[in-house]
């Protein structure tokens, strides 16, 4: 009976040992980096020869690097709005590049990438850019809670800046209050007209550390014109020099109080987007001027995360997502010298293109997956997007997504997990004014009477009165239209295009 007792008592520990072993696979800790503005072709492990980012390429070696990575749109804020809903942005309106004074964009009655986690019973936070909006009107008192926003759509803590870094109001978010405010000295915030006196870049350009190339010459704030004008707040505004390192910061500490339940991260950092300001240990170490400076700040960022998991014993149990909103661009508002000193580097590498394009430069991007011991070390080639991670976390976390909920995500966790090279065979790519459809390398690009090339910012559009057709699978560089050559194929896409619209 003795013996009996023993056997049931060893086969519920193994049993028990076994279910508490497969519950913490299936539970990693997830960190999900994205870069601003951040090319195909900006890092040393996708071919970089000008600029090496040994931290990235580690985090690449040991893990997937996808060679057909994907935002799902050329700008920002649309392809921050998919990851986030698991939603093609062109779907609903208001989704375009948002000023800093935007209404929140985001549902807060929907599954987000966030509150997914959180109903799964991970501790969710955000660190870094958001840019999606906050508030329920463009009009706002900065000056108490300023919400709904990042903690109404899912994040249990957020420490971001409302827009971009070349956008006002300049100022740190801690949830709902302005960091460092003093309320003698309240914030006021309008993109139409000047308030208050304090200077601007176009008044006053002698005032200027960086000057404008384009735009960029409303209020001055630590000697950088931004876009729109802001009043008060003195006490609370950012130095650009500081900010990655703020944000580092608070990512540790997020990482330091959650370390012993399963957390979700949502890591935004800032570089490589405009105004350009490392801090001044990475002046000058590129060659490649500021925008190859804030490269290397960015790999060297990845590098203290993943240092900080190791010596917390966490990181054979901690996925990291690495990957950036759009494409690259050079000018994009500032004389920086990222044009001058660009040294023969090619940020889109043999991608025609880049942010505000159409073409591939604007949407295929570095994506690296690294979850130690359990993702094999390998290159994939298998068309994923970044809106497809909520609905393939759903399935790794085993946390449902309600029907019409994340509509366009596709569960791809066997290619995330490089157990497959299959991923999605169908994708819609969004350009500033035009959509591209790709389906099993065959891209379409619909005709467009926009500009074919911005001159402000340098980059091909892909705007052209007539319809394109690649074949990506043998001319990645679309460099030969096809279009005339197998009109069948446009139709086909065309009317694919226009079936999923619908």
């Amino acid at each position: 009976m003795y013996k009996k007792y023993l056997f049931t008592a060893i086969v519920f520990m193994v049993f028990n040992a076994s279910a508490q072993v497969k519950k913490k696979v299936q539970s990693p800790n997830v960190i999900y980096i994205i870069a601003d503005d951040l090319g195909y072709g900006d890092l040393s492990c996708y071919g970089a020869q000008k600029i090496q980012t040994p931290n990235l390429d580690r985090l690449a070696a040991n893990g997937i690097r996808f060679t057909n990575g994907h935002s799902t749109s050329a700008t920002c804020t649309p392809s921050r709005y998919a990851l986030m809903t698991g939603e093609y942005p062109w779907r609903k309106e208001g989704t375009g590049i948002l000023p800093g004074d935007a209404a929140l964009i985001i549902p807060t009655d929907k599954t987000t990438l966030p509150n997914l986690f959180k109903k799964a019973g991970y501790q969710t936070g955000i660190v870094g850019k958001w840019h999606l909006g906050l508030g329920e009107t463009v009009a706002k008192n900065w000056n108490g809670d300023v919400k709904p926003g990042p903690n109404e759509v899912g994040f249990d803590y957020s420490f971001i800046f409302p827009a971009t870094a070349d956008r006002v109001p300049t100022v740190f978010l801690q949830n709902h209050k302005v960091v460092a405010l003093d309320k003698g000295d309240p914030i006021d915030v309008d993109y139409t007209k000047k308030i208050g006196n304090d200077p601007t870049g176009k008044e006053h350009p002698e005032l200027l550390k960086m000057k404008s190339s384009q735009g960029h010459d409303q209020t001055i704030v630590n000697g950088i014109g931004r876009i729109g004008y802001m009043t008060g707040g003195k006490m609370a505004r950012w130095v650009d020099e500081e900010l990655s390192t703020t944000f580092l910061t608070e990512a540790h500490e997020f990482i330091e109080r959650k370390q012993k339940q399963p957390f979700f991260l949502y890591f935004a950092l800032t570089e490589p987007h405009v105004p350009r300001m490392p801090a001044t240990r990475f002046r000058g170490k590129s060659g490649l001027g500021l925008r190859g400076d804030a490269i290397l700040q960015l790999d060297w960022t990845v590098g203290e995360i993943v240092k900080q998991l190791k010596s917390l014993g966490i990181d054979k149990n901690t996925m990291i997502i690495f990957t950036s909103d759009n494409g690259p661009v050079l000018d994009d508002g500032y004389q920086d010298e990222a044009l001058a000193k660009q040294n023969g580097h090619m940020p889109a590498g043999v991608l025609r293109g880049g942010k505000y394009s159409s073409l591939e430069g604007g949407t295929r991007v570095p994506f690296i997956i690294s979850w130690p011991g359990q993702i094999t070390p390998q290159v994939s080639s298998a068309l994923v997007s970044q809106m497809d991670l909520i609905a393939s976390f759903s399935k790794l976390i085993d946390e449902s997504i309600p029907k019409g909920d994340a509509p366009d995500s596709e569960n791809l966790l066997e290619a995330f997990m490089g157990k497959s090279q299959k991923g999605r065979s169908v994708f819609v790519e969004q350009g500033v004014t035009t959509l591209s459809i790709i389906k099993d390398g065959w891209k379409y690009i619909t005709p467009n009477n926009g500009t074919p090339y911005m001159k402000a910012v340098g980059i091909e559009t892909g705007n052209l009165p007539s319809a394109q057709l690649f074949n990506l699978n043998t001319d990645l560089s679309e460099k030969s239209n096809l279009a005339g050559k197998y009109p069948e194929k446009v139709k086909e896409l065309a009317e694919l295009l226009k079936s999923i619209k619908n």
